[in-house]
């Protein structure tokens, strides 16, 4: 096991890093921006360093100053949670040449897998079902639209190298297409540096259905369920749930081996997801692979009682995966919520500033609140909106939605506005309750007929 950890990150992913290694006798050593002087991550790792200025290329994304953080205070692997470097494959490598653990999959699975086109190809091989779409890279407008006319329109153009939303369009004509692919690839390469692109069948409505996975280096995987994550805003999950009310026990087996087979075809190490999108007759496609830890993977923590961020750092460690497929236990369900600082009745307009005064929900058995805000600390207008994740576990579905009702209610963040009530309206929809939603539900149902009140937050 490590003695020393370098956690990569920064917000409440880094906060849980910490705390993780804490309970596993390991010290920790935060990296942080000249804005993030006073975060809680800073105040709760064993050792802080400051590695550059607010803007997110001269600090958490600048690959050497975080390895010389690393190199100076002898830690011995880097954590790097999600987003910033946690997908870079070239960070990983370096870390590899620099005798550090990156503590994910290998520098090259993330390149064979960050290649959506290659992904593609990967689990067709691994007899996991794709979407109908492109057999590679788009360069040109033309071989766009002969693809387009053989699988028939609406379809999605997306970034080969993309994710978190960048680099995509919907495109529901002949017409729209050549405008759209302009777009797509000019996003894709201002984000990914990349413009390669590719297109795939629309499959919509659909539910918008991951697997976590968790693979050691000596070929043992296995899969944690499922997790719904179809209720989202421009292609950014709002809220995520496990398990899914739609999946069968029969459809849910096909799920969790179509993940594993995905996993062993790329020889996956450490902790992972699988995406999928299930069409309204049951049938699922894979869409993607993250090869890093999740937002949402608390959900899975809650249904299955086992810990993703210990379980990571084992893994990276050299410790086998002692844990087989049958021995994985699921119990009740979960719900996280994602509460950022944002003002929904502003078209969901960032609200950083100081938090003047907090109350986070709390007591009572099954609810878990992931966060790095306190009262006082001021949210820079730098990075990510999310400034906490409220989860909630019950026997059942209906008391977990209950349950995150009566958290949300309780949720107090004075001097800054965030989404609180725009999920309690959301969580209290009759649609949601019923389980009757899609990925189309929030933006074509749910807001076209909400109403903005009173943010949690506003004066």
């Amino acid at each position: 096991m490590f003695s020393k950890v370098l956690i990569a990150n920064r917000g409440e992913i880094a906060v849980r890093i910490i705390r993780a290694c804490r309970e596993l006798g390991i010290q920790t050593v935060a990296v942080y921006s000249q804005a993030d002087a006073e975060a809680l991550h800073t105040q709760l790792a064993d050792e802080a360093i400051c590695i550059g200025s607010a803007k997110a290329t001269d600090s958490y994304l600048n690959v050497q100053e975080v390895l010389s953080a690393a190199i100076v205070t002898k830690a011995e692997a880097i954590h790097p949670g999600f987003g910033f470097l946690s997908e870079n494959s070239r960070f990983a490598s370096m870390c590899e040449e620099c005798n550090i653990v990156f503590i994910g999959p290998k520098s090259q699975t993330i390149d064979a897998m960050g290649n959506k086109v290659n992904a593609r190809c990967l689990m067709k091989k691994a007899n996991v079902p794709v979407i109908p779409g492109s057999d590679g890279v788009l360069s040109t407008v033309e071989e766009a639209l002969e693809v387009a006319d053989r699988i028939g329109y609406p379809v999605m153009l997306k970034a080969a190298a993309g994710g978190g939303g960048k680099g995509i369009r919907k495109v529901l004509s002949k017409e729209e297409l050549p405008q759209r692919f302009s777009f797509a690839q000019q996003e894709a390469a201002a984000s990914f540096g990349n413009d390669a692109m590719y297109l795939e069948k629309i499959i919509y409505p659909a539910r918008h259905i991951e697997v976590q996975i968790l693979g050691d280096r000596y070929g043992n995987v296995i899969h944690l369920g499922e997790r719904d994550c179809s209720l989202q805003r421009n292609n950014q999950k709002v809220l995520e749930e496990s398990p899914s009310v739609v999946i069968s026990k029969s459809k849910r087996e096909q799920l969790g081996a179509a993940a594993v087979r995905a996993a062993q075809a790329v020889h996956y190490e450490n902790a992972g997801t699988i995406e999928f999108l299930m069409d309204e007759a049951g049938e699922f496609y894979f869409m993607e692979m993250n090869t890093r830890i999740q937002v949402e993977h608390p959900v899975t923590e809650m249904v299955t009682n086992i810990d993703l961020v210990k379980k990571q750092i084992e893994i990276a460690s050299g410790q086998p995966l002692e844990m087989k497929q049958e021995e994985v236990i699921f119990s009740g369900h979960a719900i996280e919520c994602r509460i950022n600082a944002e003002n929904p009745a502003a078209h969901f307009a960032p609200s950083p500033g100081t938090i003047k005064n907090l109350l986070l929900p709390a007591g009572g058995i099954g609810l878990r609140v992931d966060s790095a805000v306190y009262s006082g600390y001021t949210i820079p207008p730098y990075y990510d909106s999310m400034i906490a994740k409220v989860i909630v576990h019950a026997d059942t579905r209906f008391e977990a939605l209950m349950k995150m009702q009566r958290a949300l209610s309780e949720i107090v963040t004075d001097g800054v506005i965030t989404n609180a009530e725009f999920q309690m309206d959301l969580i209290s929809h009759p649609a949601v309750i019923a389980g009757d939603y899609s990925t189309a539900f929030l933006q074509e149902v749910f807001l076209p007929n909400w109403t903005p009140e009173m943010e949690i937050g506003e004066e």
